[in-house]
This record gives structure tokens, C-alpha cells and sequence, in this order.
């Protein structure tokens, strides 16, 4: 079986988010990185070069994969900021039409800036993923 492409590395999350080039992509990174900080209890840790992410869950699918992933986080791409919900947003339809402007994937939400949502529903949003994904693989601290 292939290995997961997005592990957790030792590269410092500070320095990454220094690093962002655009000045409002930068300080939208630092404030999410305080939101996530204050709402799960967890120290970040970089998943890969690109993506900061706060706790950690081990799975194991009925097809015999297994691994580990971030419980969820966010990426300051050059696009837009991606937010990261695990295990999706199957039933978070109320608070997404509360949020804002955005896109949703899978288990990404695409937000261009954070003056565009509503940052007390995105609060509800990461607790409601960690409830869910703590419900189906326990999450743990980092």
C-alpha cells in the first residue's frame, strides 16, 4: 500500500507563516494560527511543506490502511486560505450558510480572506469537525 503523502514534519510553523509573501495572506495565517491554537488546545505542527495542522488522528480504513493525518488546520496558499475539517461537512450545513463567502471541498473550506466570514461560526465549524472526527478516530494532541 502507498504511504500517506502528507506527513507531519519538524519544520517550525512560525517561521512558515513568517514567510508568507503576500502582507494579508501573512497576518490572516497568524490570526487562524492563534484561533486554532485557542479553540483545539493543540500546538501546531506542520503536515508537509504547506499545511499547519492541530492534533492528530490514527485510522484504519476496512480496506487495511492505515496512518495518521492532522485533526485539522489550514493552509496559507497563494489563492486563498484553505481550512482543513475532518471528517467533511456532511451535517454543518446551518453554520456554513451562516459563515460567509466561501467554497467548500471535501473536507476543505476555501476562504479568500478572513474578512469574508464570520470567524465566531468558523469557531463552531472546527469544534463540530473535532466532536465528529473524535466520535469516529479519537484525536490527540500532536
Amino acid at each position: 500500500m502507498a504511504e500517506n503523502k502528507t506527513k507531519a514534519t519538524a519544520a517550525d510553523v512560525g517561521s512558515f507563516i513568517d514567510a508568507v509573501e503576500h502582507p494579508t495572506r501573512r497576518a490572516d495565517a497568524q490570526a487562524l494560527d492563534a484561533l486554532f491554537r485557542r479553540v483545539t488546545g493543540f500546538e501546531p505542527r506542520m503536515w508537509g511543506p504547506t499545511i499547519i495542522g492541530y492534533g492528530r488522528y490514527d485510522y484504519t480504513y476496512k480496506s487495511g490502511r492505515s496512518g495518521s493525518s492532522l485533526a485539522t488546520g489550514f493552509s496559507p496558499r497563494k489563492a486563498n486560505l484553505s481550512i482543513y475539517i475532518m471528517p467533511g461537512y456532511a451535517d454543518f450545513g446551518d453554520m456554513l450558510a451562516r459563515l460567509g463567502k466561501h467554497k467548500k471541498g471535501a473536507s476543505c473550506l476555501y476562504v479568500n480572506k478572513l474578512a469574508d466570514i464570520d470567524l465566531s461560526v468558523l469557531e463552531e465549524i472546527i469544534r463540530a469537525g473535532l466532536r465528529d472526527l473524535d466520535g469516529i478516530w479519537p484525536v490527540k494532541p500532536e
